[in-house]
This record gives structure tokens, C-alpha cells and sequence, in this order.
């Protein structure tokens, strides 16, 4: 689609654009980005964004923040292990 995409398990968790990027995470867990730093996440357009598809300002955000989200739509997308909880 002409932008580079991080995959886990075959599934996308987060792509990368210009300026940021799209993480896919649960509506709860966008909720807790949303409230906790609003000039780094926002959801997306429409309905992905009303499923928990959440942009990135990359410009805006600090590196634990986004590292955050990215390992939160990492577990999300990551195969669930024998044994594993989640």
C-alpha cells in the first residue's frame, strides 16, 4: 500500500507514514492514549478509528509514549502462546 507495515503472527500491528503512523489497539487502550497524551494519539478516520485504529504524531510524542503503544498493539496482534494469559 506503499508504506512500510509492522506484522506479527502475519497480522499488521502499526504502519509508518511521513510524519507518524496507525496502531492497532483495542477501543479500551486507545481511551487510556487518548486521555493520557491527546496531542500524540487520535483515532483514525471513520470506522477503523471507532475499532481502536489509532494515528500517531510521531513530532509530538516522546519515545516511552509511543513505545507504549506499540507494544500494546504488539500483545494485541501477537499469536497467543500455550499457557499464555492474555
Amino acid at each position: 500500500m506503499g508504506h512500510p507495515d509492522f506484522r506479527v503472527g502475519g497480522k499488521i500491528f502499526a504502519t509508518l507514514w511521513k510524519d507518524g503512523g496507525v496502531v492497532l489497539l483495542s477501543p479500551e487502550q486507545q481511551a487510556l492514549l487518548l486521555k493520557s497524551n491527546p496531542g500524540v494519539f487520535a483515532p483514525a478516520a471513520g470506522g477503523w478509528g471507532r475499532k481502536g485504529s489509532t494515528t500517531v504524531n510521531f513530532q509530538a510524542g516522546d519515545e516511552a509514549s509511543v513505545r507504549r503503544a506499540l507494544s500494546m498493539a504488539w500483545e494485541n496482534r501477537a499469536p497467543k502462546a500455550k499457557g499464555r494469559k492474555n
